[in-house]
């Protein structure tokens, strides 16, 4: 019964996510990046790009928002944390290993419908869109 209720409780936090990235759909800035994409290689990391805005969330409920900005092969992303968290920065610098937190460029290596690759000082990130 206990995997069933953990279920619906991971259900119900992301749920106000994806209608809020239904509602924002129609904010050309986010391009061939709009949607959620997962991770390769991970159960419990994703990031998600709307409009203006983007999210990177893990299945535990923690997550950080910020604003991007897609220009040729590069990608700006500022994260805020909105209550201060140390939490916060560990999340995008240490888990996902985006650097530094405030002021984020990577490069984007591919994108596509169902693909994303980027890079950043000899590190890579694959993701897929679900």
């Amino acid at each position: 019964m206990g995997k069933y209720y953990k279920a619906l409780a991971v259900f119900f936090t992301f749920l106000p996510f994806y209608f809020f990235t239904l509602s924002c759909q129609e904010g050309g800035e986010a391009g061939d990046l709009l949607g959620n994409w997962r991770l390769t290689g991970s159960d419990t990391h994703y990031v998600a790009f709307s409009g203006s805005v983007t999210v990177m969330r893990t299945t535990d409920g923690r997550q950080v928002f910020g604003n991007f900005q897609h220009t040729g092969d590069s990608l700006f992303v500022q994260y805020y944390s909105i209550e201060g968290q140390p939490g916060d920065t560990l999340l995008v610098e240490q888990e996902f290993g985006f650097k530094p937190f405030s002021n984020i460029r990577v490069k984007i290596e591919a994108l596509d419908a169902d693909n994303l690759t980027m890079s950043k000082d000899g590190r890579q990130w694959s993701f897929y869109k679900y």
